[in-house]
């Protein structure tokens, strides 16, 4: 069966439906499934068997709570823990990750399990509670979560088996949840608050929100399906009509050279704040909604849209298989050299699309990084290192696996949802869920679960290993939210209300060829070639481990002068006279000043051509990124400490500063195992008493009163084998605190020959903690997480299999792993912040930047001529508190030579507008 091909006029919902789902199960209808009934059967039964541990310990230990710390067994409440800044205004004291995960208990064949959980939402969850949260994530999250709840409700009540006593009390609430989020649209754009208070709305001073004037452009764009849902439940159009009108500002506001839209918007004059435009972070799901508007509602104008942004992410922004932010502005410019993890949902939104073949590339690059670090790092360069560590447990991937694989039936995308759920159990679960990964180059775990790993991450990977037969409804019914929210298609006949259309937009007339392969002749892709999607991959297996970021720039492509590769600023020598010529041409200059330091300075103005400008202006982006590149190398990596003894068998990994002296433990790949031990006395600065208990031992001692290799010595005298130093530093944790090196005592450490490692508060109440509650605890020391896949694990493993065996040849699904919780921790919790990462730009699921910026740091330029400036430190960051500065010596390269503190400017960039004009 073949797809529509004509531009797309007003359809009804047959044909909807058809675009959106048909399409995706067509294309590979005749490949070979090489994954039997069995394997699927025995991988949807562990998935099961997954979410009943992540939710079985969250409602154990965390409920009511918002979400559940799993490193320490206990429930995340707002105000009770050290804030994670902007992360936290997801949290409402609402019982986040039961609302969350309510369409996912059906989905996964839970139902007296959602049962329960609905009428402990409805009996415990109070709506109206004095605390400032996201529009954006109680939108996506709560009021999804709720109309999601209310939309698998009904149909399980029409069926006449289960919740015959539900009377719409899920929606009663999504109503009243949406009055609490209307006074955010109170702006003359009528584009949202990013913030609201819950019980005082905004503006008023209880409410203690309502200044901001900024906004994401997916915070203000995702909106339409929760809202318009509401209104066709409900029959009320005020929430429709504010979603819509968000969208239609939006549009207008669109750069109309490129059809982009920026990162960042003004919430009362429009105009953009951050101009750099990509499909990651920031904007990602405003792009998926508006598809998946013309899906829901059936309004051709969502789809104009989405066509006309569409082909300009083609045009600009998609470099296959990359996907790199541009200026909104000068679109051949690339605005940064790595790209963030929540992009990863982007090939899913391409295979709605119906553009398979960039969907494939992307995807499968994306693996490969995967393949390489585990997990998909929160950002990586473009050379695929390792820009921002840490993992949040986000679904985005395993979204677009689910997707690929409906759309083409190639059973390589379900060996890659199993490899998902192997680095899962692996490597993020702990005894009491599965823990966030603070560093992907460590293993070390973060005490995080966020609410949407249970509402998509489980969904996603049941619905990949399942067929139709499998579940209790047609999951083709209904449209997926950005939160993987459940609402049924057949809204967009129910309650329909005129709603006032923007009549000012004007579409950009399209090359017809843009709609040729929106909704590809499925037969001729793929029935006579099954081998389609592998030879697509194929030339990107390697991609990642060749490390080929593109050498030549866009704008060369273009113009076809691709002879002249622009110079890279890894490659630049000051003793070249060649490449000094090129700096000339593209107006930088090299300014020696008194101090010794060489200093780069971009005149836009003085370039040889605009083209020379835009590789000039490059130039110096990509002499910041190496800057901070080389300024993260002079530090050591974090270290990871693993607790490997019963019950924890190498699953709760801490991040671990490292020692300037000592073993080095990248150099020893076995690292250092042994028990535990507290010194006498605990801060170590004396000579130990406890000699027969440390010997042989990795001894604990407390920081302070002495140098760090001064605790060394004397442990290392007694036969201690290692030692960890715990802060003494109540509540200091490696989430919200840099990485601390110990440094040594400015004399000869060469006698050290023991590793050394410290540990924040939190982490190492973790091992106190253990010690008290199991009184031999097992650690591993090393520079990085070990194969979990330890003897004594094993066993429990292999009982758990021959259970599951048991358990699928009944057809019944694997019961809750009974698992020896550890101890509840006294250990204060915190946020993500990774050792590259700057802690302002910390963000929680999609696409909440609103108040981070994944831009360098911008220094305001001196003058009119929009200079841009690269200077040589020549001072060194200091080692921690407690000993001497050390000063790191280093032979002086070419490249450091014109190296310096400067920040990035990106006003320079209209500045440069203004001078071409």
């Amino acid at each position: 069966m073949g797809c529509v091909v004509e531009k797309p006029r007003a359809r009804g919902l047959m044909w909807t439906q058809l675009v959106v789902y048909l399409v995706c199960q067509a294309l590979l209808g005749a490949g070979h499934a090489a994954m039997t009934k069995e394997e699927k059967s025995q991988l949807r039964v562990q998935v099961l068997e997954m979410f009943d541990h992540a939710y079985g310990n969250y409602m154990q230990h965390a409920y009511p709570a918002d979400e559940l710390m799993p490193l320490t067994c206990r429930g995340r409440i707002r105000g009770q823990e050290p804030s994670r800044g902007d992360v936290d205004d997801a949290l409402g004291k609402f019982s986040l990750t039961l609302i969350d995960t309510l369409d996912t208990l059906v989905v996964l064949n839970r139902s007296q399990e959602f049962e329960d959980a609905v009428r402990k939402v409805i009996n415990d969850v109070n709506l109206d509670n004095d605390i400032v949260v996201s529009v954006f994530e109680t939108n996506i999250r709560v009021l999804g979560g709720l109309l999601g709840g209310h939309s698998v409700a009904i149909m399980l009540k029409d069926k006449g088996e289960r919740m015959l006593w539900y009377n719409d009390e899920l929606l009663h609430m999504a109503k009243e949840l949406g009055y609490k989020l209307l006074p955010a649209f109170n702006t003359t754009s009528g584009l949202p608050y990013p913030r609201v208070n819950l019980k005082f709305g905004v503006g008023k001073p209880e409410a203690r929100t309502g200044t901001e004037t900024d906004t994401c452009t997916a915070c203000a764009g995702t909106l339409i399906l929760e809202f318009a849902a509401l209104s066709r439940f409900t029959g009320i159009a005020i929430f429709e009509e504010h979603a819509r009108k968000a969208l239609d500002f939006i549009w207008e506001k669109r750069q109309r050279s490129s059809n982009l839209v920026g990162v960042t918007i003004n919430i009362h004059t429009g105009d953009w704040v951050r101009k750099d435009s990509g499909v990651g972070a920031g904007i990602d799901s405003y792009y998926e909604y508006l598809l998946k508007a013309y899906v829901l509602l059936g309004d051709d104008n969502f789809l104009e849209r989405f066509n006309t942004h569409y082909d300009a992410i083609m045009r600009y922004i998609s470099q296959p298989p990359l996907l790199l932010d541009v200026h909104i502005h000068k679109p051949m410019l690339t605005a940064r050299t790595w790209m963030d993890s929540l992009l990863a949902f982007f090939p899913g939104l391409q295979v709605l699309k119906g553009d398979i073949r960039p969907a494939i590339e992307t995807h499968e690059m994306l693996y490969q990084v995967i393949k390489k670090h585990n997990f998909l790092p929160e950002a990586f360069t473009t050379d695929f290192r390792v820009h921002w560590a840490q993992h949040p447990l986000r679904p985005e991937f395993a979204e677009s696996t689910y997707f690929l694989y409906k759309a083409t039936s190639d059973p390589y995308y379900l060996e890659v949802g199993k490899t998902i759920i192997e680095n899962l159990n692996k490597y993020a679960r702990v005894p009491c869920g599965f823990a966030a990964v603070k560093d992907v180059r460590t293993g070390s775990h973060e005490d995080r679960m966020d609410s949407f790993f249970l509402a998509e991450m489980f969904k996603y990977l049941y619905l990949l290993f399942s067929e139709r037969e499998d579940l209790l409804f047609d999951i083709e019914d209904y449209i997926f939210t950005t939160e993987a929210h459940l609402l049924p298609l057949w809204l967009s006949t129910a309650n329909h209300t005129q709603v006032k259309k923007n009549k000012t937009s004007q579409y950009t007339e399209l090359d017809d060829s843009n709609f040729d392969w929106s909704c590809p002749n499925t037969q001729i892709l793929f029935r006579n070639d099954p081998l389609y999607a592998q030879s697509i991959r194929e030339p990107l297996k390697n991609v990642v481990d060749k490390n080929c970021p593109r050498t030549t720039s866009r704008m060369d492509e273009i113009s076809g002068n691709g002879n002249r590769p622009p110079l890279r600023a890894r490659d630049f020598m000051a003793s070249n006279p060649e490449h000094l010529d090129i700096l000339k041409k593209m107006g930088v200059s090299l300014i020696h000043l008194k101090d010794g330091r060489v200093q780069l300075v971009q005149h836009a103005n003085q370039a040889a051509s605009s083209i020379d400008a835009e590789d000039g202006l490059r130039f110096m982006q990509e002499m910041i990124e190496l800057s901070s590149q080389q300024q993260k190398e002079q530090q050591l990596p974090p270290r990871a400490v693993q607790i490997v003894s019963h019950p924890f068998y190498g699953r709760v990994v801490l991040t671990a500063g490292p020692a300037q002296f000592g073993m080095d433990l990248s150099k020893n790949v076995a690292g250092c195992r042994g028990f535990v031990a507290k010194t006498e006395p605990y801060s170590g600065c004396s000579e130990i008493t406890n000699t027969e208990v440390i010997k042989g031992k990795i001894a604990l001692m407390q920081r302070g009163q002495c140098m760090f290799a001064e605790k060394a010595r004397n442990v290392q005298r007694s036969g201690a084998i290692g030692g960890i130093v715990i802060d003494d530093n109540e509540g200091s944790s490696s989430d919200t605190a840099p990485l601390f090196q110990m440094a040594g005592d400015g004399k000869n450490t060469d006698d050290i020959t023991i590793p050394m490692l410290f540990l924040f508060s939190k982490e190492g109440n973790i091992i106190l903690d253990a010690i008290r509650e199991y009184q031999e605890v097992e650690v591993l020391l090393s520079d990085k997480a070990k194969d979990r896949d330890l003897e004594g694990e094993s066993g429990e493993q292999r009982s758990l299999e021959n259970d599951s065996q048991k358990q699928i040849s009944k057809e019944q699904s694997i019961p809750q792993e009974e698992l020896v919780n550890a101890k509840d921790s006294e250990g204060d919790s915190s946020p993500i912040s990774p050792v590259d990462a700057p802690h302002s730009s910390d963000r929680d699921h999609s696409r909440n930047p609103t108040d981070g910026d994944l831009s360098p740091e911008i220094k305001q330029p001196s003058n009119e001529a929009s200079q841009n400036s690269v200077e040589k430190s020549q001072t060194p960051s200091e080692t921690p508190e407690e000993s001497k500065s050390e000063r790191w010596d280093s032979k002086v390269q070419p490249i450091e030579s014109i190296l310096a503190d400067w920040k990035e400017d990106i006003e320079a960039f209209e500045m440069m507008e203004k001078d071409e004009l």
